[in-house]
């Protein structure tokens, strides 16, 4: 019990995140699982999975009420990202705990400096074969981060989604959590073929997920995207340090 009130703060502060900038947020989830709540590192990507897919459905969902979903897009990206998750979640169950996470450290510092690109985001229309293309090749490559990792990958998929397909940014917002959704389904699905889960604190870090997921889209128009996406960049290269220093030293 204790395992599972302590994941309901840590899950609606990852929630907030992934409702407020399409994604991000969930990159925290698997440190959190492991060194706050203890969890083993391939049971933690699992868990990771069910948490970023419940919680991106749901903010789907929301986004989409009020129309700020592409459903055909968000399915054309999804099927990509879902091939590319099932070889993710093989490759993630013949590579050692360690070398998981020091990888894991180095897709932090990508998602760092990719959060802080974001900035300057501006739509421009997009519709040649190329871009649709690229945009394939990026849904593939976001699932092998997601069933790898157990990351949603909404910090590659937001900027794939206005610079390739010319999406507003509140569009590709919400349209960046779908496709989260179908491919975090395509990873657990894999996963939990062969492996098991802390299913209460999974299930109790999913609902605190769920519920911050919707107030993270309430928050939106709020609150300054700009200055929250730089401390929320400085505050993955400080988890990425940890974990260098952290499995670097019991590698050693």
């Amino acid at each position: 019990m204790a395992g599972e009130l302590l994941a309901l703060p840590f899950g609606v502060a990852i929630g907030v995140l992934l409702g407020l900038i399409g994604g991000g947020g969930s990159i925290l989830a698997v440190p959190v699982l492991v060194y706050v709540l203890g969890q083993p590192i391939h049971a933690a990507t699992t868990e990771s999975l069910l948490v970023v897919g419940a919680a991106a459905l749901v903010g789907a969902a929301d986004h989409a009420r009020i129309g700020n979903v592409r459903i055909r897009t968000a399915l054309a990206f999804g099927l990509a990202g879902g091939a590319g998750a099932i070889g993710g979640s093989a490759l993630n169950r013949v590579v050692g705990g360690h070398i998981i996470l020091l990888a894991f450290a180095a897709l932090l510092l990508l998602a760092a400096w990719a959060m802080q690109r974001r900035r300057g985001l501006t739509a421009e229309p997009n519709r040649r074969p190329q871009a649709q293309l690229r945009a394939a090749a990026t849904g593939l490559l976001t699932g092998l981060l997601t069933g790898f990792f157990g990351v949603g990958g909404g910090f590659v998929i937001v900027p794939a989604l206005v610079l390739l397909l010319g999406l507003p940014i509140t569009l590709a917002v919400g349209t960046s959590l779908a496709i989260i959704a179908l491919t975090s389904a395509s990873a657990l699905a894999a996963h939990l073929a062969s492996g098991r889960i802390d299913w209460g604190i999974a299930t109790a870090f999913a609902a605190a997920a769920i519920a911050g997921a919707l107030l993270g889209r309430r928050l939106g128009g709020r609150l300054d995207q700009r200055r929250l996406g730089t401390l929320f960049a400085l505050l993955l290269v400080g988890v990425a340090v940890l974990l260098v220093v952290e499995n670097v030293r019991t590698l050693v």
